[in-house]
């Protein structure tokens, strides 16, 4: 499983290759992944909805199996009910954060997993606080496999025992499977941008969509993310109107912002897009919302961008992290680095490191 904060909920995300019937119990009640009371079976990812302070409370759940053997108008038949228990570690921390995040894998999900482990053996831990997997993890979404492989990823590295945050990146939206990937990732009401809260960390997810525009001859009339990011326009601002009860709670301490697309940044034709809105955004986070920082992925380089530096056009709201360095080696190898976070006292550790070495360390203040 991959426990996926969105909004005050947890989407416990679960593949299943096979027809079965899947539920998740967290203490004395039952989960069902079902549509208007019908149990679904089919294979793919299987989503549990939980409320944050029930599963943070109980610190276990267990997933429940029932494989199918014939579903039928009446007396349809399962195999004998089995259960898998998993203790799981809500961020309940204030100081002392660990973090890695990974982006641009493009299918080389071991280094991916790679990375995130040497981090860990670097520091000493038996855990990570928080996984965030920021898009373009496959490099289409054409086949089932390309569309799950951010659950392989996650569930190496979590173990479903801690929180991971997930989203899309400008590659998912290509590929025969893209017209079904709201059915495969954790969203809100089926839309991919959404604020999240991960113990003292408020968040909001951006979603820039592809990254030309909606015209070009790549696309063949298939996508239209100028009307969809007008949508999310809306959305920042509705977010910036009930600022009480999501970023202005009492007991927020960190504010992020995830976008795999860094869209602040300077672009060359023609991936120069959507400037004017692009720099709303920015002003519209930065004048509000005043996050600490922003992950993204995107660039296949690693980054620490400061407001005004040269990277900077359109204004950023804070510092941004690039956290993915994709590159090959004279022999045709590839080398990923993700970037591993550390938080403590508005400091932030940045740590990008690959699976067997650090490729460079910084610290800054947020």
């Amino acid at each position: 499983p991959t426990v996926c904060p969105v909004g005050n909920h947890y989407q416990i995300m679960i593949v299943t290759e096979r027809e079965a019937l899947l539920s998740v119990q967290v203490g004395e009640k039952t989960y069902y992944y079902h549509q208007n009371g019908i149990r679904l079976s089919s294979p793919g990812v299987h989503q549990f909805t939980i409320p944050m302070s029930v599963l943070d409370t109980a610190g276990a759940y267990t997933v429940i199996i029932e494989n199918m053997i014939a579903r039928q108008p009446y007396f349809s038949t399962t195999e004998p009910a089995y259960e898998l228990q998993y203790a799981f570690h809500p961020l309940t921390k204030q100081e002392n954060i660990h973090i890695y995040h990974l982006a641009d894998v493009h299918g080389k999900w071991e280094k991916a997993v790679g990375a995130a482990q040497y981090a860990q053996k670097l520091k000493n831990l038996n855990s990570l606080d928080l996984l965030i997997v920021n898009g373009d993890i496959s490099s289409t979404s054409e086949t089932f496999e390309d569309m799950t492989l951010v659950y392989k990823i996650a569930s190496h590295i979590t173990e479903g025992t801690f929180p991971c945050l997930i989203s899309r990146g400008n590659h998912d939206l290509r590929g025969i499977g893209a017209q079904k990937l709201s059915s495969y990732m954790p969203g809100e009401n089926g839309k991919s941008y959404y604020s999240f809260r991960i113990g003292c960390i408020w968040g909001l997810l951006v979603d820039a969509g592809e990254d030309k525009p909606d015209t070009h001859e790549a696309y063949g009339g298939t996508i239209c993310c100028h009307a969809f990011r007008m949508e999310q326009d809306s959305y920042i601002e509705n977010i910036i109107q009930n600022a009480s009860s999501e970023y202005d709670k009492e007991d927020v301490k960190y504010k992020f912002i995830v976008s795999h697309i860094p869209f602040p940044f300077k672009r060359e034709a023609p991936f120069d897009i959507e400037k004017e809105l692009y720099a709303r955004w920015g002003k519209l986070l930065k004048d509000h919302i005043q996050p600490d920082l922003m992950l993204c992925g995107h660039t296949h380089d690693f980054a620490i961008s400061a407001i005004g530096s040269d990277l900077d056009e359109l204004g950023q709201p804070c510092p941004i992290i690039i956290g993915s360095d994709v590159k090959k080696t004279e022999d045709n190898e590839i080398i990923l680095a993700g970037a591993y976070i550390h938080l403590s006292e508005h400091q932030a550790e940045v740590i990008f490191n690959t699976d067997k070495e650090i490729i460079y360390s910084d610290m800054i203040t947020i």
